[in-house]
């Protein structure tokens, strides 16, 4: 890793010259519930596809999942990858979430998801990390804040620049829900500044004012505005709550977060606009609100 005013990490591809991936589309929140002893995958495309959603963003802020799959992010294997996933692991009996954030979208043509999520396992240990849709059930109801996209979804597809398949944003058809809100379904590509990216793609959009919804990705390491400092480049993490406003004519995102690293520590908190560059990929909706 290069260390130099702004972090960055040096990618195995060529850098995409457009830095944000991004479609504008119509979407809507929503609230409901998902049903115990369904897999996590399922559950999560029936309650958006009950308003009339193929995919967007799922915020879970309660309930429990067992048998739970996951991978914590790691260090590269090869020089194929800037950064890499552990092991799979699987804790024993049902883990408490304590929130998770998920973009559902579609991989290979059918239903997918990326999540990032924060719990306490049975044995009274706390951990987080990246779930695995395949292997991951509801054990006890969980209540989730979605908001649904119409006339966007995200895709996995190959990156050349990460040799990642990740998710971005793709043209959809309208599905027919009812999506009265005006949103942008984004990905920020690696090495330039979170906030700062959204504060730039609001400026040149005309937004005022914007919720974020989803936040699920990677950051370099960490920088809180209280000070705290996350060393490890590698991290997995999830925006807990996110607006990009403009006060007195200057446009400032607020973005809290949770997050693991690849030392296994956890952390979460406040930002700092512009030091936490993006290390792989950052996916979200931006809900226009001015």
């Amino acid at each position: 890793m290069n260390s130099n005013r702004m972090r960055q990490v040096i990618q195995p591809g060529a850098p995409v010259k457009e830095r944000v991936q991004w479609i504008e589309a119509r979407g809507r929140a929503f609230s409901f519930t998902l049903p115990p002893g369904v897999p996590l995958l399922e559950a999560a495309r029936r309650g958006l596809a009950a308003e009339g959603f193929l995919g967007g963003t799922l915020s879970i802020k309660s309930g429990a999942l067992g048998p739970l799959a996951y991978v914590m992010p790691a260090l590269p294997r090869t020089a194929e990858h800037a950064a890499y996933y552990s092991e799979t692991f699987r804790p024993a009996g049902v883990t408490q979430l304590d929130t998770a954030t998920m973009t559902f979208g579609r991989r290979d043509g059918a239903p997918f998801f990326h999540c990032h999520a924060f719990w306490r396992e049975a044995d009274g240990r706390r951990s987080g990390g990246h779930i695995l849709p395949e292997e991951t059930v509801v054990a006890e109801p969980c209540e989730v804040d979605a908001f649904g996209l119409d006339g966007a979804m995200f895709e996995a597809e190959h990156d050349g620049e990460t040799s990642f398949k990740l998710f971005g944003p793709v043209a959809s058809p309208p599905s027919g829900a009812t999506a009265a809100r005006r949103a942008f379904a984004l990905r920020l590509r690696p090495n330039q500044d979170f906030a700062h990216t959204l504060e730039a793609f609001c400026r040149a959009h005309g937004i005022a004012g914007a919720k974020l919804h989803g936040g699920v990705g990677s950051i370099i390491g960490a920088r809180f505005a209280d000070g705290r400092i996350v060393e490890p480049f590698a991290t997995e993490m999830a925006v807990r709550t996110g607006t990009v406003l403009s006060r007195d004519g200057v446009v400032e995102a607020e973005l809290d977060v949770a997050l693991v690293d690849h030392a296994g520590g956890l952390s979460d908190g406040k930002l700092t606009r512009g030091d936490n560059p993006v290390l792989m990929t950052m996916e979200l909706v931006l809900e226009v609100i001015a």
